[in-house]
């Protein structure tokens, strides 16, 4: 048989098959029909000798649906970009500008947020980035809503995922003094029924405070919704050993929660937010120094913060408050799910975090190859098998995702385990990965030899499965 591709010689890592050995992978419409301890003929060969083959990494956790974020993406070998946490409404809102040109597949969950503003200001919304700006953080955000309301949400919220949204986004934390315990329980109910994942900023108090996710664990217990903590590192700090203590707990007793992290030590987000109005320097145990404007890397001090505070909320900053030994404990945590929480970057002008260049990139470099924290196979599933896992419940499709086994969908990434690295800093943030030699999306290669081409495979993701729009 002669395949469309073959990818022949490499070092395959497909941790969901309990794979670390060399294979030859064949594919056909965009399906990995052989796996073989021997050579393939293909009309197309990708030559992986001397190199890593794993399947490409699932991002569950990204805010920026523009070109330039996905070719950041698949530098670093993400196949699959999810806007999950604040997600969208309506669902097909998400990544209208990617439809028919994005290089890796994209989707959303349905935004809860957005749901509010509709119901709550009559507010279109759809997700946080649209029609090239940036979301307006409206009524939606500080009003609590009666029962009429919350009904009215509820409907919305279906609706949403009968279009096909990938579970429920919250960002919870940002809607402390909106969302009260009867809408919290309407979540729950209404993911419980969907089998539908909540993808929860928790809500943030002190710095380790585990309250927020006390309330998550509760909710998940008492309505048996799936319940995601989105970068739990940067909600629980150094108190991350304790949080995961409490999740496993929780999940012996029925509960069904899993976890995300980024591997950088700062978070971003606009200076405006709640988070920045109230108790900020107790939450994050950091002071005005330790605050960078995200476009000139200025370092804030109390009079800029209020003078650009006042003068535009949207401002978006980086905030400088982990440190490097939570992020290690994090990582060698069972199940741990690897994470972007890659921020809106528009054009290379516009600068936000490293997070979306160097993320993935960062974990096979440093943590994998130099410190030998965890092994090549732990982070592939990290990074791949465990997200695409936690996506099965709502969307089956994604069991073909996140492995490369007979049967499994041709996204994967053939890398130099010697010399991949993640190059981008807080100052240049959008400084690609290296040591990427090939992506391919849906059987189509967009990276070949190190050089981006023109192929544009992505397609959305809903629960329902791919579409093309």
């Amino acid at each position: 048989m002669t395949h469309d591709l073959v990818v022949a010689g490499g070092r395959l890592v497909d941790p969901a098959n309990d794979v670390d050995a060399i294979r030859h992978l064949g594919i056909d419409d965009g399906i990995v029909t052989a796996v073989s301890t021997e050579p393939l003929d293909g009309r197309d060969v990708i030559d992986a000798t001397g190199r890593v083959v794993c399947p490409g990494f699932v991002d569950l956790h990204t805010h920026t649906p523009t070109d330039l974020g996905a070719y950041l993406a698949a530098r670093s070998g993400i196949t699959t970009a999810l806007e999950l946490e604040a997600g969208a409404y309506p669902t097909g809102a998400y990544g209208l500008d990617q439809v028919g040109r994005s290089p890796i597949h994209f989707g959303a969950s349905t935004g809860h947020f957005a749901v509010r503003a509709k119901v709550i200001e009559d507010a279109d919304e759809p997700c946080m980035v649209h029609s090239g700006r940036m979301f307006r953080a409206g009524k939606g955000f500080v009003v609590p809503g009666d029962g009429e309301q919350l009904a009215k949400m509820a409907r919305r919220l279906h609706e949403g995922l009968d279009a096909g949204g990938l579970g429920i986004g919250l960002l919870l934390d940002y809607m402390s003094r909106a969302v009260e315990p009867d809408e919290l329980r309407m979540l729950g109910e209404v993911a419980a029924e969907r089998s539908a994942p909540i993808w929860v900023h928790v809500r943030r108090g002190a710095a380790g405070d585990p309250f927020g996710l006390d309330e998550m664990l509760d909710l998940s217990l008492e309505t048996g919704a799936p319940v995601h903590v989105c970068h739990i590192n940067a909600s629980a700090m150094g108190a991350i050993d304790e949080w995961l203590r409490r999740i496993e707990a929780a999940n012996a007793a029925g509960a069904d929660v899993t976890y995300e992290m980024f591997v950088h030590t700062a978070g971003s987000t606009g200076i405006g937010v709640h988070a920045f109005r109230t108790d900020w320097q107790e939450r994050f145990a950091i002071t005005h120094g330790d605050i960078q404007l995200a476009a000139t890397g200025e370092w804030l001090t109390e009079e800029s913060f209020t003078r650009i505070q006042e003068a535009d909320r949207s401002t978006t900053v980086i905030h400088h408050y982990m440190k490097e030994e939570w992020i290690r404990r994090g990582l060698v945590a069972d199940d741990m799910i690897i994470a972007t929480d890659a921020m809106p970057c528009f054009d290379l002008e516009t600068k936000s975090v490293p997070n979306g260049a160097g993320t993935h990139a960062r974990i096979l470099g440093r943590y994998v190859r130099d410190e030998e924290l965890v092994t090549l196979s732990d982070a592939v599933a990290k990074m791949a098998w465990y997200p695409a896992r936690r996506l099965e419940g709502i969307a089956p499709h994604f069991a073909r995702k996140g492995r490369l086994g007979v049967g499994c969908d041709a996204d994967l990434m053939v890398f130099d385990a010697a010399t991949v690295e993640d190059r981008a800093t807080y100052l240049e943030p959008y400084l690609e990965a290296v040591g990427v030699d090939h992506v391919v999306v849906a059987g189509t290669p967009v990276i070949r030899d190190g050089e981006f081409g023109e192929a544009r495979p992505g397609r959305r993701q809903l629960s329902s499965g791919p579409v093309d729009d």
